[in-house]
């Protein structure tokens, strides 16, 4: 059975993309509002939270595992060599250090690629979460979930 809920498609999407170690988002099932909690909030709160499991969703963050999962899965998409040979350091995190978005600034073409790679994996992950919870999005925004 599912369940309706208003969902801010823009502001789920943001919780999705936290990286953020010390902010925990969650979803009301009952009204859809987003909110997030801090890692060193009182202990009180968060036994409140844990204590209505079934009513507050914890919203999965986009942590290092899954951006190293986008990005490799990137890698192996394009064929530019040079490009692929840069990435491919940059995921062993062995000096001379350097991030993907310093990489990419000198390849704009590829760098836009893996923007719309990374909206289309987000998508996917928030889709298939809302399903799994038994939940779909009425948003306001331009973009809907099907």
């Amino acid at each position: 059975m599912q369940h309706q809920v208003a969902i801010l498609w823009d502001e789920l999407l943001e919780a999705f993309t936290n990286m953020e170690a010390e902010r925990v988002y969650f979803l009301d099932r009952s009204t859809g509002d987003i909110f997030f909690l801090r890692a060193d909030q009182q202990e009180r709160v968060w036994q409140e939270i844990d204590q209505l499991q079934d009513r507050f969703l914890e919203i999965p963050r986009f942590d290092h595992a899954a951006e190293r999962q986008l990005l490799s899965g990137f890698n192996l998409s394009h064929d530019n060599d040079e490009l692929r040979r840069l990435l491919a350091h940059c995921l062993t995190g062995r000096p001379p250090y350097v991030t993907s978005t310093t990489i990419l600034s000198f390849f704009p073409e590829e760098e836009e690629r893996l923007n719309e790679l990374k909206d289309h994996f987000l998508s996917d992950r928030v889709k298939s979460w809302l399903e799994e919870h038994n939940l779909f999005s009425t948003t306001t925004s331009l973009r809907a979930i099907n």
